[in-house]
C-alpha cells in the first residue's frame, strides 16, 4: 500500500464527481478537501493540483489549509492511528516516556506511518480523559492509566493481530 496504489482511476472518478457537486456550494474548498481525505486517505500534491485546477485556487492556499488542519494529511495514514496525549496532565504523568517507547517499538517518529502501512503514530493534545492520565488512544479506543509496560503490551498484541491477519 505505498504511494500511488491508493489513487486508483475509480477513486479519481468518484473524486471528480464530488468536486462537481462541491462547486455548487459557497466555499467548495473544505468539502472538497474532506472528500479527498476520505476517498484517498491522504491529500498528496498530485491531488492538491487537481483541486487547484478544478476550483481555481492556488496550490499555496490549498497546501496551507491541508497542513493547518490536523485531520488532513499529505502522507498516507496507517490503518490504525495511535495517538499519545501530550497534554499537561498526561505529560506530567509520563506520557512522553510512552511516546518514546512507541516510537521505538513502531520504528517511526511522531507523525510517521510504519513501513507496512499499519500504524500512524501521532502526538495529540488533551483528549479530555485527564482523570485517567496518562492516556493514549488507538483510533477511538482510549487506554487510560497507561504506562510504558502497558503501551508495549497493547502494541505487541496489535502487531500480533496484524501478523495473524496477513498469514
Amino acid at each position: 500500500m505505498h504511494g500511488h496504489s491508493r489513487i486508483t482511476s475509480d477513486k479519481l472518478a468518484l473524486f471528480h464527481a464530488r468536486i462537481e457537486q462541491n462547486k455548487k456550494l459557497p466555499g467548495p474548498l473544505m468539502p472538497t478537501l474532506h472528500d479527498a481525505q476520505t476517498i484517498f486517505g491522504y491529500i498528496p500534491l498530485s491531488i492538491q493540483k487537481i483541486i487547484s485546477e478544478e476550483l481555481n485556487e492556488s496550490i499555496a492556499k490549498i497546501n496551507g489549509v491541508v497542513t493547518f488542519y490536523g485531520n488532513f494529511s499529505v502522507t498516507p495514514k496507517g490503518k490504525k492511528t495511535v495517538g499519545v496525549c501530550l497534554g499537561t496532565a498526561c505529560y506530567v504523568k509520563g506520557s512522553q516516556n510512552i511516546m518514546d517507547t512507541l516510537e521505538d517499538m513502531l520504528k517511526v517518529k511522531s507523525g510517521g506511518t510504519t513501513k507496512d502501512g499499519e500504524f500512524t503514530l501521532v502526538a495529540t493534545r488533551c483528549i479530555g480523559a485527564c482523570g485517567l492520565a496518562p492516556v493514549f488512544a488507538i483510533d477511538d479506543q482510549i487506554i487510560g492509566n497507561a504506562s510504558v509496560q502497558k503501551s508495549k503490551q497493547v502494541i505487541k498484541e496489535m502487531k500480533e493481530a496484524v501478523h495473524n491477519e496477513t498469514q
